[in-house]
């Protein structure tokens, strides 16, 4: 348990020491590269706190392993032992172009099975957190288990790509059923805000691993479903096309994809 709570004090620490770097960036000129399109950028801040961050994993925590977004442990082929994932700026378009709705994104993996999860709304200084089987909080404040509300019951954010498909009906379909669709465009933030009750599902086109490993360990700790988008186990070695959902929606949602794959 006091390894449990020093890990804890370290991260807690070292994401407030990353958000300062993120927050006083809005000073400077931004170094911005396309990484595969124009909507899919890395700047040089996402670099520095991603370096921050192994850094300091290195130092206390050797043994263990890293799969960042930026470059770090890409050519992993399993989750053995205990691996950190890691997104240091989960929503880099929204921080480059609004200096908003950007998160700060950590988790730790034992043997692929997700044990913390830390996502940190750096504009908000909303921490949000969950511990295996401890429940999930924000800003140390317990959250409790979701409400399982159907899909006509409540908004829904869906990723921009999943709408746009061509012939995409089943994403038309769900927007339609629901009471409304809402983008924020930060995977971490669309998942929190499902984890709080304010939307009742998100459902993401093709997403990293550390885009999934922090918002799954939440999720699952208030109640909600976590999956690939025809209900399949989430590969943290891979993308995937995701929801994250209360159970009732979930079951609705997925059931529309099968069919409409069929």
């Amino acid at each position: 348990m006091e390894q449990i709570e020093k890990r804890d004090h370290l991260i807690k620490e070292w994401i407030k020491e990353a958000a300062a770097i993120s927050k006083n960036s809005f000073n400077n000129e931004l170094i911005v590269q396309e990484k595969t399109n124009r909507t899919d950028l890395v700047t040089n801040i996402d670099k520095e706190i991603e370096q921050f961050f192994i850094q300091k994993i290195n130092r206390y925590f050797p043994e263990e392993r890293v799969l960042g977004e930026e470059g770090s442990g890409h050519q992993m082929t399993d989750l053995k032992g205990i691996v950190w994932i890691i997104d240091p700026i989960d929503g880099t378009l929204n921080f480059v172009n609004q200096q908003n709705d950007f998160a700060i994104m950590i988790s730790i993996y034992e043997d692929g099975v997700g044990q913390s999860g830390y996502i940190y709304d750096v504009m908000r200084d909303e921490l949000y957190t969950a511990y295996k089987g401890q429940g999930a909080y924000l800003n140390d404040q317990k959250l409790p288990r979701v409400e399982d509300k159907a899909l006509g019951q409540g908004l829904i954010a869906i990723s921009y790509r999943l709408i746009s498909k061509e012939n995409n009906e089943a994403a038309k379909k769900i927007g339609k059923t629901s009471s409304g669709v809402r983008m924020i465009g930060s995977a971490g933030l669309e998942t929190v805000h499902v984890a709080t009750g304010r939307l009742v599902a998100y459902l993401g086109a093709s997403l990293a691993p550390w885009d999934i490993a922090a918002g799954k360990i939440i999720a699952e700790e208030v109640g909600l479903l976590y999956t690939q988008l025809d209900g399949q186990p989430i590969d943290l070695l891979n993308k995937n096309a995701t929801i994250v959902a209360t159970p009732a929606v979930h079951k609705e949602v997925t059931d529309i994809y099968r069919n409409e794959i069929k």
